[in-house]
């Protein structure tokens, strides 16, 4: 963006002391959107003194911050949002540079690789055992329990990069290549898990749904791939005292899969120093809330 003489005069007062005075510079900052970037890029570049290139490296962050809000109200105003998609969006609060096409490419080139070994005389349980083998064993996908500490597990960019995900970024990358193959396979809304459902029926989330359509044939851990049947998943919630309910077993829509990464990457940042991120990334989930 060419440096008016607004803008060379709120750069000069980013200096102040007074705490009043910088908000409603960097307020006026902020109007001038994702253009003003490289304009800050070059200041941080030419100041010396670190305490400025703080509130640099700050107002750098809240323009990109405020420009994900702004994507992300977007995405979720769709009729049926794209969960990679929304994966992604996630992925760019921290990586505001992110470009989604590395990441499409891959999930691009393993959908193909599925589609060539699938037909229509498969069973249900044979397709799966084709998504398997081709997403763990030929990309390589590997999975582990949620840990907080292991925060790039949760960015798609880092999880294609590394093959190396946790439950809810392998579910989503197994539930939007299910989408791109037109096979059933939805999350659920089992306690304390993140797990995959194929469902008899394809569900149409456009239409309103009979409670009868949540028919499950089986359940899958998008860890492995592992299968559970509904007597395991029965067992399991007998196991941790929680009584079954039917929407445990509703298909989550793409909108609460991606609002629930956001409040789990949240949980990422504990420190003090981090606080304000934990903030931020409940605040972008909030604006997918129904």
């Amino acid at each position: 963006m060419h440096e008016n003489n607004e803008i060379h005069a709120l750069f000069h007062l980013l200096d102040d002391p007074d705490q009043e005075v910088f908000d409603t510079v960097a307020n006026k900052i902020l109007l001038y959107g994702k253009e003003i970037i490289p304009n800050l890029e070059n200041l941080w570049e030419n100041t010396i003194d670190e305490s400025i290139q703080e509130r640099i490296e700050l107002l750098i962050h809240r323009v990109h911050y405020h420009d994900l809000q702004e994507a992300l109200r977007i995405w979720g105003r769709h009729e049926v949002p794209d969960l990679m998609e929304g994966a992604i969006l996630a992925a760019r609060y921290q990586y505001p540079d992110l470009q989604p096409a590395q990441v499409l490419m891959e999930i691009e080139r393993i959908k193909r690789n599925i589609w060539l070994e699938l037909n229509n005389y498969l069973t249900p349980l044979e397709q799966i055992n084709v998504l398997n083998s081709m997403i763990y064993n030929y990309f390589g996908l590997k999975g582990e329990e949620v840990s907080y500490q292991r925060k790039n597990q949760f960015f798609m960019n880092q999880v294609m990069e590394s093959k190396k995900g946790n439950p809810l970024t392998n579910g989503i990358v197994y539930q939007s290549l299910c989408a791109m193959l037109d096979l059933p396979v939805y999350a659920v809304n089992i306690p304390r898990q993140f797990i995959l459902a194929y469902f008899d029926t394809f569900i149409d989330f456009t239409a309103p749904l009979h409670p009868d359509d949540y028919r499950i044939l089986f359940f899958i851990d998008p860890i492995q791939g592992q299968i559970y049947t509904q007597q395991d998943v029965d067992t399991y919630l007998k196991r941790v005292s929680v009584p079954s309910v039917p929407s445990y077993f509703k298909p989550q829509s793409n909108k609460q899969i991606i609002r629930f990464l956001m409040e789990e990457l949240s949980k990422c940042f504990q420190d003090d120093k981090d606080a304000y991120k934990q903030d931020e990334l409940k605040n972008l989930a909030s604006i997918l809330e129904d």
